[in-house]
């Protein structure tokens, strides 16, 4: 069957349109392509010219639907312009502005996303039912904590016993209600003990850091905190760790915010259990408060007072066995050939966990420059790992010149007194 050409179009027409004309007139019966051009026509207003095409797909297919349809649309009358309210003149003669037409400006504007137009609303306050944050069970115990004795018999004293042996708690009216405080050098593990803490008693673990508090809105912080606590009163026994503290519950002699300021207070409130509408021991009874800070000098005085975070915990570098252990675990994925790590345990004492990982990435990057450089892969060697050793230097130093600072001259009350012990040692 013949077609005719195609029909000119009165309509502007694009770089695009104009090439589809023209592939339209290279294949005259390219029924799809040529309905595609009268819809393009009839979507620029040039209702004659798509009519046309769509004929001429009926002379090729006459029981075509599209093309039918296509005719109907273009033979349809436009719709007429919406009348604008002339004005209404007042008393005076004078025109007076028409009302303005709100359901015709959200018909122009569309839909609208109501949750970016919503104030944030303090008064309501979160929802109680609502979980401000992820709620886990580690299965890390103590045990998986290679070395640091000292810790683990400290923590085993301070908090596991108690719990362990529940007819001696009832005997000296010890509750299980708790709060400790572990410091040190950045990079020593305090995280991880305070997970394997919470593994070691079963209990869920809740971590909280200083986004999950703090808030642009006045009394956001302290309803955010309030939250977090009922949260893990409700699932106790709940291991509810604070890291860096110290960002949250900065001395509030060292602070000119305000905001800063009320949100220690309902830290301090929400410790003694004030907050949670159960006065004293019972409102925070199975919620044992864990937080780590790098420098305890700058936490607020009143967090450390007895009945709070009062029992401290000094968490240094790794000794020797947890040195070969961090050692061991990062080298555990990596191809090695014949290495000893005893020399390397020796010279690395006063390196943090942190320190120890650097020491590892730096000899596989020593190993992978040789390996692009010849084209041959090898395994990391006892070469690579004290090569390492000598790039990195070990991060603690900074802290322990302050430390020595505050255990020399801020120690009256003896609050420092297990860190002048080690320092002791240290020179020694």
């Amino acid at each position: 069957m013949s077609t005719s050409p195609t029909p000119p179009s009165s309509a502007p027409q694009d770089p695009l349109l104009r090439s589809l004309l023209a592939a339209l007139d290279a294949t005259p019966a390219d029924v799809p392509l040529r309905l595609h051009v009268a819809e393009l026509l009839l979507a620029a207003g040039d209702a004659q010219a798509a009519l046309a095409h769509a004929a001429q797909v009926l002379a090729l297919d006459p029981a075509s639907a599209p093309a039918r349809d296509l005719v109907q649309r273009a033979l349809a009358p436009a719709p007429p312009p919406s009348p604008r309210p002339e004005p209404d003149p007042g008393p005076g003669g004078a025109a007076t502005p028409p009302a303005f037409d709100w359901d015709r400006a959200e018909a122009d504007l569309g839909p609208l996303d109501a949750s970016r137009l919503a104030a944030h609303d303090v008064e309501d306050g979160p929802d109680p039912d609502a979980t401000t944050a992820d709620l886990t069970r580690p299965r890390t115990t103590l045990a998986d904590v290679a070395g640091m004795d000292d810790v683990k018999e400290r923590l085993e004293l301070a908090f596991l016993g108690p719990l362990r042996n529940p007819e001696l708690r009832r005997l000296y009216g010890k509750s299980l209600r708790g709060g400790l405080l572990l410091y040190g050098p950045p990079g020593c593990g305090k995280t991880f003990l305070a997970r394997a803490l919470a593994g070691e008693v079963g209990a869920q673990f809740l971590s909280v850091g200083l986004s999950d508090v703090l808030d642009m809105w006045i009394g956001g912080s302290e309803k955010n905190l309030h939250a977090l606590f009922e949260q893990a009163r409700r699932n106790a026994p709940c291991v509810l760790f604070f890291d860096e503290v110290d960002g949250l519950g900065m001395s509030r002699s060292q602070t000119r915010s305000s905001g800063m300021r009320t949100t220690v207070q309902q830290l301090l409130a929400e410790l003694d259990g004030i907050a949670s509408g159960s006065p004293g021991a019972g409102g925070n009874e199975g919620v044992f408060v864990l937080a780590a800070t790098n420098a305890p000098w700058d936490v607020d005085p009143a967090l450390r007072r007895p009945g709070r975070l009062d029992r401290t915990v000094l968490v240094l570098p790794p000794d020797a066995p947890a040195r070969r252990a961090v050692l061991e675990h990062h080298l555990r994925d990596r191809p090695t050939d014949g290495v000893d790590l005893a020399p390397l345990v020796a010279r690395t004492e006063g390196f943090s966990g942190a320190d120890l990982a650097h020491v590892v990435d730096t000899a596989a990057e020593l190993a992978l420059r040789d390996a692009v450089r010849t084209g041959r892969a090898r395994p990391l060697t006892d070469h690579d790992l004290h090569a390492a050793w000598r790039q990195v230097k070990p991060s603690t130093g900074a802290w322990f010149d302050t430390a020595r600072n505050v255990a020399t001259y801020a120690n009256g009350d003896g609050s420092w007194d297990d860190l002048v012990q080690h320092l002791r040692r240290r020179k020694r």
